[in-house]
């Protein structure tokens, strides 16, 4: 049975990268992680509030949904995103993704979800300095509800993510 993540999303640069080139990519030393990951498996993408660049502005958002299309493998040539090389990857077929600014705030769903038992306001964020955080399905069905009053297709909503980011595809290795 497929299994439910929220992927965290810190940069805007891998951002436009899972939209544009429809992958997700992992570390190395992120193996335990890129193996929990299987064929079938959905994600929920959630930017991290500094993803922009601009934390007080910003908000951490769940902004989509994608399906895993293919296993997670070695990449023939590693991704370059700054200073960090992923060489483990995985093809993804996003279904749907919210307009910029649009997709529903954590804050506001952090007290329903399973995944932050008796959250505290100043440190449910500790749980999603990760990549990936597994989430049961009432956790899934709470985040699908919320964001299906905003999901879009991706070709419409895609654009709004790519204006603010100098790169629409990383530096290549």
């Amino acid at each position: 049975m497929p299994s439910d993540f929220l992927l965290i999303i810190g940069d805007r640069e891998p951002l436009a990268w899972i939209l544009t080139d429809g992958m997700m990519a992992f570390p190395a030393h992120r193996n335990r992680d890129a193996a929990q990951v299987s064929q079938g498996d959905r994600l929920f993408l959630y930017t991290t509030r500094g993803c922009f660049h601009s934390p007080g502005r910003d908000r951490g958002r769940v902004i989509g949904e994608a399906t895993v299309t293919s296993a997670v493998s070695s990449l023939k040539e590693p991704v370059q995103f700054g200073e960090h090389s992923y060489s483990l990857g995985c093809s993804l077929d996003i279904t749907g993704l919210a307009p910029r600014d649009k997709g529903p705030e954590m804050i506001g769903v952090v007290n329903d979800l399973h995944l932050f038992p008796n959250a505290n306001p100043k440190s449910w964020g500790v749980r999603l300095r990760r990549v990936l955080a597994p989430i049961d399905k009432h956790d899934a069905g709470v985040l699908h509800k919320q964001l299906s009053r905003v999901m879009r297709p991706v070709e419409q909503s895609r654009p709004g993510y790519l204006e603010r980011t100098r790169f629409a595809t990383p530096v290549r290795s």
